[in-house]
């Protein structure tokens, strides 16, 4: 039987494609023989994207030739333009991060994905995209993990919290093995997406292996602690229990409103108390639910 998440995906597109809005393509004029449009891209991460993998979309706002370039040539540029599968594999990832990027500033930089504002994105937005028209969900889903490689769950980037870390390099189709290999181990390095408490004998991961749990097992593993363990220094026990870490789809903004923690006397007091336990605080966890 059908996973019923990806019958409500379809679904759900069929429904929207009707009313989805076609984001402008960036004008044509560009000499794409000046400079090899990758460069441009590569310019653009460099300057705009910080080490955690977030983009001051402020400061990108107001310098978007670069990016603007980059999407036109995405726009123009079929698959079949790169007959090595590796290529290929490594533009489609780089051109979905660019269009990730692109359509936020098309939003006007919102705050956040979360909510029925995911519909919009990803849905409700299309672009051409080789000549052809995608949204974002299409492109993933009928494009990119359609080539069979788990690992571009950890390499694609919706430009929100939760997502893996946007590189500040694009992908090389002649080192693509080893750079998704690098971003998986990575992703899988960070709190933020394993999380493992011996005690409870329970396992915590990223909403993203909840979401794609088919694309990791059981093809690639039979299990999704054992497609992490292939990534992980210390084995985490196959008998734990698996939950999933709420995703955060807040913008990655490097601008973006941060809460600011104020302390009183008192819970300066309580968390000096807090600090002296032995005892970690406990994890705060929502349970899995559908990304939708």
């Amino acid at each position: 039987m059908k996973n019923p998440r990806i019958l409500f995906l379809s679904l759900l597109q069929l429904t929207v494609s009707a009313c989805s809005t076609l984001v402008r393509v960036p004008d044509a004029a560009y000499d794409f023989e000046m400079e090899p449009p990758i460069e441009t891209y590569a310019r653009v991460l460099q300057n705009y994207v910080n080490d955690a993998g977030e983009v001051d979309f402020p400061a990108l706002a107001q310098d978007r030739t670069g990016l603007d370039r980059y999407v036109a040539y995405v726009a123009r540029t079929p698959a079949s333009g790169f007959a090595d599968p590796q290529a290929r594999l490594a533009h489609y990832l780089n051109s979905y991060n660019a269009l990730s990027m692109y359509i936020v500033l098309e939003l006007g930089i919102p705050e956040t994905h979360a909510g029925w504002r995911k519909i919009r994105f990803f849905w409700l937005r299309g672009f051409v995209i080789g000549g052809t028209e995608l949204s974002l969900c299409a492109y993933e889903n009928e494009v990119i993990r359609k080539l069979g490689d788990p690992r571009v769950h950890f390499a694609l980037n919706c430009s929100a919290l939760g997502c893996p870390v946007l590189p500040r390099v694009p992908f090389n189709g002649l080192t693509l093995h080893q750079e998704l290999e690098r971003e998986t181990r990575k992703f899988f390095s960070e709190e933020r997406n394993l999380r493992i408490d011996h005690v409870e004998k329970k396992v915590y991961l990223s909403e993203i292996l909840s979401f794609y749990s088919e694309d990791f097992t059981p093809i690639y593993a039979p299990s999704l602690i054992a497609y992490v363990n292939r990534y992980v220094a210390d084995p985490i026990p196959e008998h734990y229990k698996v939950q999933f870490i709420d995703y955060d789809w807040t913008i990655a903004n490097t601008r973006r409103a941060r809460p600011v923690a104020t302390l009183t006397p008192a819970t300066a007091s309580e968390r000096t108390q807090s600090n002296r336990s032995s005892s970690p605080e406990p994890l705060r966890f929502a349970p899995a639910h559908a990304w939708w």
